[in-house]
């Protein structure tokens, strides 16, 4: 894994994410919404301002989020279920205290503990299913001498 060139490593991170927003996030949405937590799994209403698929914008972003962790892959010392847990921690983190504010949405769900709870583990479950993807796709991919 530490001798992958860094552009590999970033591509393999973005396939990564996009991969596993749509196993592992969604897999966890439609999980919660089992339970009446959360709406249908792979949403597809429009995003503004582009009209993107909500999907495609996860997946999209997840890829961005992926990408940045297979370039930092090589400096974590933590197994990668553990340094992808933290990813998707982050990524929960900047979703309730920068994307929210942006949106003009409360921060962090308007702070109802429920709601809080579910989006911090479709994240942090999305951040295992990349640090886990990248952990296969590291070791299947050939390595440079």
């Amino acid at each position: 894994m530490r001798s992958m060139d860094p552009p590999m490593r970033a591509v393999l991170g973005f396939v990564a994410g996009v991969i596993s927003v749509l196993v592992f996030h969604q897999g966890a949405w439609a999980l919660f919404h089992v339970f009446g937590l959360m709406p249908p799994p792979y949403p597809m209403g429009p995003v503004p301002p582009w009209s993107v698929p909500l999907t495609i914008s996860f997946c999209f972003w997840g890829g961005l989020y992926g990408l940045v962790y297979g370039l930092l892959l090589p400096k974590l010392t933590m197994p990668p279920w553990l340094s992808g847990l933290v990813l998707g921690v982050i990524a929960a983190l900047v979703l309730w205290f920068v994307v929210a504010p942006i949106k003009g949405r409360p921060l962090a769900n308007g702070w109802v503990p429920r709601t809080m709870l579910v989006i911090l583990a479709i994240h942090a479950i999305w951040g295992i299913g990349v640090g886990l993807i990248m952990q296969v796709a590291t070791t299947r991919i050939p390595q440079r001498a």
